[in-house]
């Protein structure tokens, strides 16, 4: 029989877990629960009702968070100019040099972002970037000539979210150290562009259920009629 963790313990003494919430109480509910000695990203995971194997009921997108993700996040670019993207916050930035280095083994970047331009040379390490989340997509914005623009964005809290194999998405919204409100705005941001991706060819019920978590909490979950008021 498995052992429930003094951890999982206090957080069932501090609600029912097994009961849907507002998103209001749910992020209450989430601060009661024991914080580890680090502070926990918190993210919302959708169960979608989408069919994951047909290519035009995939999910994917990007929200920009109001009170950013409380991240640092390191960005590489793929352009022929890396100074210019140096200059504009790149953490790293380079073309054949930098492929080179990925191809080596090397991932130490969160976002990828390339020119239109350099793509081209970028789809090599596909295989490497692809299963990661990392490859650069038009989609994302991470595929631009407008590079200044798109790490800015990425600095500032945009972050990106993809529907798994499963059809459930996980969506960052914050840390564990935010002020209540500003999770509650960031999870309602989220919600919102999760709702506004369901596919155009989609007819069923788009989300099936939705929970709010951090790195080493259990799930509470949200009340579906909270979506339409996210």
């Amino acid at each position: 029989m498995a052992t429930i963790s003094k951890r999982i313990k206090q957080a069932r003494e501090a609600a029912d877990l097994t009961a849907t919430y507002t998103i209001d109480e749910a992020v209450g509910i989430l601060n009661k629960f024991p914080a580890a000695k680090f502070d926990e990203t918190v993210e919302i995971s959708a169960v979608l009702g989408v069919d994951p194997k047909q290519s035009n009921q995939m999910v994917r997108g990007t929200v920009s968070l109001p009170h950013g993700s409380g991240k640092k996040v390191s960005v590489v670019v793929f352009t022929e100019n890396a100074q210019e993207a140096l200059d504009a916050g790149a953490d790293h930035a380079g073309l054949e040099d930098i492929i080179a280095k990925i191809q080596e083994g090397w991932l130490d970047f969160d976002v990828a972002v390339a020119t239109t331009k350099a793509m081209a040379k970028v789809k090599p390490v596909a295989r490497v970037l692809g299963p990661r989340g990392l490859m650069p997509n038009p989609k994302s914005g991470t595929v631009t000539d407008d590079v200044a623009t798109a790490i800015k964005a990425v600095k500032a809290g945009r972050v990106e979210f993809k529907m798994d194999k499963s059809a459930n998405v996980a969506i960052t919204v914050g840390k564990r150290s935010f002020e209540k409100d500003a999770l509650i705005e960031n999870l309602k941001e989220a919600l919102d562009v999760l709702v506004k991706a369901k596919p155009e060819v989609y007819k069923g019920r788009f989300i099936n259920a939705v929970t709010i978590s951090s790195t080493m909490s259990p799930g509470v979950k949200i009340a579906l009629s909270e979506l339409s008021a996210s």
